[in-house]
């Protein structure tokens, strides 16, 4: 998680892997992609989500993660090379109740 001080606001960034980064309060979801591909659901919405032009791979590194953001107004779907579970403990977001 990267922090930055811009006039108006702190902005707090996500990491993604290379140079992606996203506004944490953009993120919507982060899913394990290996678990996520047992529900045929979630293989139909990347699918369309690809044709639509709305995947952005980060890296030519097999996916460990996607992480789905809004940014303009528009859904993005992440695929990154690192685990969600990393990617989780980076938006220090604690998701137990």
């Amino acid at each position: 998680m990267d922090v930055f001080n811009v006039k108006g606001g702190v902005f707090v960034f996500l990491h993604l892997g290379e140079n992606v980064v996203v506004p944490v309060k953009d993120v919507i979801g982060i899913f394990d992609i290996q678990t996520a591909m047992y529900s045929s659901d979630t293989i139909q919405f990347l699918r369309m989500a690809e044709e639509d032009g709305f995947v952005e791979r980060i890296t030519d590194e097999k996916p460990k993660s996607f992480v789905i953001a809004e940014i303009d107004k528009m859904s993005k779907v992440y695929l990154s090379p690192i685990s969600s579970s990393t990617l989780t403990k980076r938006t220090d977001i604690n998701y137990n109740p």
